[in-house]
């Protein structure tokens, strides 16, 4: 069986469940750098444990922090041991350059694997580092066509980039249709959601996600459309904007599990992201998943790689209130169940399953 390492930050669900499954056709090892304890911006529920199906290591031998991330300088005992793949994911972590220099200087050769990423306009040096970075591997593994887009303007060597679907989402978390009106109806009556229309976002209240643009859509579009904002709970900043727009039909719902998340996915009309910058965001395939339209911005890469304009959503100018606000009445006054038809067959290759497969095959 191929033996396989990984470097990265820390055990997000979604790719502990990823390496778990890996595990099931590859020895997948896994070296985290960062400690859990240290992410005090996630919910502790939002952490996942592993089911065994690869080797967890958690590196030890920290030298310093930079900008609250460890450098570890026990990787380079790991890249040194007989494995078939090294794969680094992405060049932000000390502990990541670290592996990738030593990788380097010792011709160990490395794939670096990248979610996502967005191009900036970068001062001379900074893309001079950033391009050092992003060549120091032998081949790179990108989530689609915007990131190696982001990947060759810094360098990277398109012939030796390979695919895959990037995900959270299971086969079995994909259904065969969207819900019914009916269906939503009871699921609404259940959560007390009284709107005709009902819109949600799934983040944390954090400046760059731009939550503060749907509490000012929700004081134009009126009380017939619900904002639903879910993940966290909001600071004295929002609830200022909202009593001074006197906006109350935008409803703090605060961090909810898996599974109660799913009711207001499968209750909801259409998701909104305004986001300043996503380097992928996740919060979208799940979205598409319940069969709902997305509106996000030009600098969401999720967004950009999986929604067409008027089809399954719409992409609008990021921090353009005026924007978000016509594309929510732009999805009402349409076929918004058509749309969020299309949001679901879009997403349906892009399954943990299909992610493994893919690895598989670049490693095989």
């Amino acid at each position: 069986m191929k033996r396989v390492l990984f470097i990265t930050n820390y055990p997000s669900p979604y790719r502990v469940n990823f390496y778990d499954e890996l595990g099931k056709n590859l020895d997948v090892t896994v070296l985290f750098a960062d400690r859990v304890e240290q992410k005090v911006t996630r919910d502790a529920a939002w952490f996942e444990d592993s089911r065994g199906g690869f080797r967890m290591v958690q590196l030890k031998k920290r030298i310093l922090t930079i900008h609250g991330r460890d450098l570890c300088v026990d990787v380079t005992q790991w890249v040194r041991k007989d494995f078939d793949a090294i794969v680094v994911c992405g060049y932000s972590s000390p502990t990541a350059v670290l592996a990738m220099a030593y990788m380097r200087l010792h011709k160990i050769p490395f794939y670096m694997e990248v979610d996502g990423g967005l191009i900036r306009p970068d001062s001379k040096l900074k893309y001079e580092i950033k391009k050092r970075l992003v060549t120091l591997p032998d081949a790179w593994i990108s989530s689609g066509r915007f990131t190696t887009k982001y990947l060759t303007h810094y360098g990277a060597d398109e012939s030796k980039i390979q695919y895959y679907p990037f995900s959270s989402l299971w086969e079995r978390d994909i259904p065969a249709s969207v819900p019914t009106r009916e269906e939503k109806q009871q699921l609404r009556r259940k959560l007390g959601l009284q709107e005709d229309r009902i819109v949600i976002s799934v983040s944390r209240f954090i400046p760059s996600k731009r939550l503060d643009m749907l509490i000012r859509s929700a004081a134009e579009l009126g009380e017939s459309v619900g904002i639903y904002l879910i993940g966290g709970e909001p600071t004295e900043e929002y609830l200022q904007i909202q009593r001074e727009l006197g906006a109350d039909n935008v409803h703090f719902v605060g961090f909810l599990k898996k599974d109660k998340l799913a009711d207001y996915y499968r209750a909801a009309d259409l998701f909104a992201l305004p986001t300043q910058t996503d380097v992928w965001g996740l919060v979208i395939n799940e979205s598409m998943a319940y069969g709902l339209p997305v509106i996000t911005t030009d600098r969401c890469v999720a967004g950009l790689e999986l929604i067409e304009s008027g089809k399954n959503g719409y992409i609008i100018p990021v921090d353009d209130n005026a924007a978000l606000t016509e594309a929510i009445r732009t999805v009402f006054a349409s076929d918004h169940a058509a749309m969020g038809a299309a949001a679901l067959e879009t997403i349906r290759p892009y399954t943990v399953e299909n992610m493994v497969k893919a690895h598989v095959e670049i490693f095989t």
